[in-house]
């Protein structure tokens, strides 16, 4: 049989505020999002590991505040005391560790929301005290803001991330794929997400579902 043609097209990924599972690993982080009435100085840094959550909870922030979404690497072309004008979500802002003039526009756009009375998340992986952003008073204000942490996943919560993943995907693989590969593979969010792209991979190319043999065999595992 010739090998069917295959596309690796995105999965329309669901980031509304049921679809982010709750496990113990991340009930703190969470709270601490939610709670955005009680932040200190009305900002928060929200940390994790790649693909652990940190995005689909800030649009759930967002949803709920009114706030917009920016990366901190396009924040040089923001016009900022405009964005200032409501509540700011700044994803990924270890990321412009080495661009002065992003770092100068976060600087501006974190006095100004606040100054403004609204409420500013920032996210990235790592410890604030590590992201070595050049600017010190950049710097110094990010390290001196109160951070919530997404941890590494339990098994329940990685069991719904790949369900999360699969979904987004629209596939329904067999019930005993997840409780398969929870027990066997790398215990992190990039893991999922890749395994998951690659199940999809395989499955569209042999024509077949996701299934436990598949999964073994992209795992290595008997």
């Amino acid at each position: 049989m010739a090998e069917q043609l295959s596309f690796d097209l995105p999965g329309k990924t669901a980031l509304g505020r049921e679809d982010f599972f709750v496990a113990p690993s991340n009930a703190l982080a969470v709270a601490m999002v939610e709670d955005s009435r009680n932040w200190p100085s009305r900002k928060l840094v929200l940390t994790g590991p790649a693909g652990s959550g940190k995005t689909h909870l800030a649009h759930v922030w967002a949803a709920q505040s009114g706030a917009r979404i920016v990366t901190a690497a396009d924040l040089a072309g923001q016009d900022i005391p405009a964005l200032a004008q409501t509540s700011v979500v700044v994803e990924d802002v270890p990321r412009i560790a080495g661009d002065t003039t992003a770092q100068d526009a976060l600087f501006h756009l974190h006095n100004l929301v606040l100054a403004n009375g609204h409420a500013l998340l920032m996210t990235g992986q790592g410890t604030p005290r590590h992201w070595a952003l050049s600017l010190p008073d950049l710097q110094s204000r990010v390290e001196g803001t109160q951070a919530a942490t997404l941890e590494t996943p339990d098994d329940a919560l990685l069991a719904a991330v790949l369900a999360k993943l699969f979904a987004d995907r629209q596939i329904t693989p067999r019930p005993d794929v997840i409780p398969y590969v929870v027990a066997r593979m790398e215990r992190s969010f990039e893991a999922a997400q890749r395994l998951v792209a690659d199940l999809d991979r395989a499955a569209m190319a042999e024509g077949r579902s996701v299934t436990r043999r598949l999964a073994s065999q992209l795992l290595g595992a008997a």
